[in-house]
């Protein structure tokens, strides 16, 4: 499959491999968390590299910060349910501190993306 030119920014790989290490974590969530905890922090792994890439296909530098703060907002939401996991003890602390780390590193590829926009 040809290369998209999202995939060439660094944002979007950190922000991939973050929604990869998501799936490969809440795979040992308790099935009683199947469509809450588990569902929602895919969706919000998720969100963050799709709005990435959208955003990166649109014209404007506007719709295109719009995208980009959606994904911002996603990251966001994905931290704090890390930390929830991470109380209700879902996840251990090694593997809470990875997704902390990528959390951390994408937010702030993805802040000195959109400021360079700016």
């Amino acid at each position: 499959m040809q290369e998209r030119p999202y995939q060439r920014l660094i944002v979007w790989q950190e922000a991939y491999q973050l929604c990869l290490k998501v799936y490969e974590y809440t795979r040992s969530f308790p099935d009683s968390e199947k469509f809450g905890l588990t569902s929602q922090m895919r969706r919000s792994a998720y969100s963050v590299p799709i709005n990435l890439a959208e955003g990166n296909a649109r014209k404007s530098k506007k719709e295109r910060l719009q995208f980009f703060s959606i994904a911002s907002a996603s990251l966001e939401e994905l931290h704090c349910e890390c930390t929830l996991s991470q109380d209700l003890h879902y996840l251990n602390s090694e593997t809470s501190s990875d997704l902390n780390s990528r959390i951390q590193r994408v937010g702030y590829l993805l802040a000195k993306f959109c400021s360079s926009l700016r």
